[in-house]
């Protein structure tokens, strides 16, 4: 059996292409059960909280389960104004776009392979989540003033789920090859649970944990 050697663009060290093949097989495969785990974590709460919403509006004087205290409490967030920022409670977004962040994973697993346009909406997807995400956190800590506990579930999976993405999707060109080819991303990219881990951090410290 002989296994075909190449050489990379500008360089002369031949590569074992089937060594890069598996290499690229297990990052996609670490990357579908990545999305898949983050992405039904994500689902379950933001359905529990749909769930909650739904049963604090027939009765309201109906406790959820998550409201635990005055600081630790979903029904504060539940009933805010920034609670349904778009007209229906929030959690709506997570039950219509964690799914497609499972389906995503499970497609990879039986060997589908996306396109870069898919990536890059994705990507942008995942963006815009964080955005929405930290504008909420913010809310929660200084004008709320209480947290939601199955919110922070959705927050905890959110974070390292916008790193999975990112980590596989840009340097395959989901914002151009430009990108892709940036040593900055490079360097960031690698950084990246690193960073996660920061946030992690940061945010303990913010709650007062």
């Amino acid at each position: 059996m002989t296994t075909s050697m190449t050489t990379e663009p500008g360089e002369g060290t031949p590569v074992d292409e089937s060594r890069s093949l598996t290499g690229a097989a297990t990052t996609a495969t670490r990357t579908a059960w990545l999305m898949i785990v983050l992405g039904v974590v994500g689902l379950v709460a933001s359905a529990l909280l749909v769930i909650e919403r739904v049963a604090v509006a027939v009765d309201p004087d109906y406790v959820p389960p998550c409201s635990i205290n005055p600081i630790l409490t979903c029904t504060s967030a539940m009933l805010s104004a920034q609670g349904e920022v778009f007209g229906f409670p929030n959690p709506v977004l997570g039950v219509a776009g964690f799914p497609v962040v499972v389906a995503t994973g499970a497609a990879m697993l039986a060997g589908a392979r996306m396109a870069r346009w898919y990536w890059t909406g994705m990507w942008l997807g995942g963006l815009g989540a964080m955005a929405f995400m930290h504008w909420l956190i913010y809310e929660s800590l200084f004008s709320i003033e209480a947290l939601c506990p199955y919110c922070m579930v959705v927050w905890a999976a959110t974070t390292p789920l916008f790193a999975v993405v990112s980590g596989y999707a840009l340097p395959r060109g989901a914002l151009g090859e430009r990108v892709a080819t940036s040593t900055l991303v490079g360097d960031l990219l690698a950084l990246r649970w690193w960073l996660v881990g920061l946030w992690f951090a940061v945010l303990a410290g913010l709650i007062g944990i």
